[in-house]
């Protein structure tokens, strides 16, 4: 299968919580970032976050810090920053995380990689709804991607994982009977978040 490279995606503005980080925001007593890479770096062989602006502001993470090599492309450019860094890294495969979801599975690149092959973009999916966040791409897609972007602009991953018919899909069921993939995106979701640590990180 090869080695799998892990990037968490934190390039956006986080305008609905007033601008920031809201990765920096904290959870139990850490930074959302902090349970994102506790979660994830366990499943990968290398790990790097995707952010803009100043990296310093992440220097306590001790993590390589990928800015978007293209501007205002929205999560695929930091999909493509991904992509070129686990090619350095010699990868075969980069998974994806949001920043913002701190309670994912912990098993999440296990199960995305039972339905790998070669080109195919691997998604996940809860509730009948479908996370291309938390998603293997396979490394050779780099080049393809870059042209998808410079074509086309600012894009969704669903648009561009609509470009490829072997995408493939893993369904996750409830963790205690709540989204394994709850994000944060509001101050009212950052209370929530807080009052669903106890029960999710046991």
């Amino acid at each position: 299968m090869g080695r799998i490279a892990g990037v968490i995606l934190a390039g956006g503005a986080s305008s609905r919580m007033g601008g920031g980080d809201k990765s920096l925001c904290l959870v139990a007593g850490r930074p959302i970032l902090a349970h994102v890479i506790e979660r994830f770096s366990s499943q990968v062989d290398a790990l790097a976050l995707n952010a803009n602006g100043d990296a310093t502001r992440f220097a306590s993470f001790s993590l390589p810090v990928l800015p978007d090599p293209l501007r205002d492309l929205g999560p695929l450019g930091g999909v493509l920053a991904g992509l070129r860094w686990a090619r350095d890294q010699e990868c075969a495969y980069l998974a994806t995380v949001a920043c913002d979801t701190p309670f994912f599975p912990r098993n999440l690149v296990e199960r995305l990689s039972q339905r790998l092959n070669s080109r195919a973009i691997v998604q996940s999916r809860s509730r009948d709804r479908i996370h291309p966040t938390f998603a293997l791409w396979p490394v050779c897609l780099h080049g393809d991607l870059e042209t998808f972007l410079q074509r086309n602009g600012a894009s969704s991953m669903r648009a561009y994982a609509g470009t490829h018919q072997q995408c493939s899909i893993v369904d996750f069921p409830d963790i205690a009977a709540l989204d394994p993939f709850f994000n944060i995106n509001t101050m009212d979701e950052l209370e929530m978040a807080e009052r669903m640590a106890g029960t999710l990180e046991k």
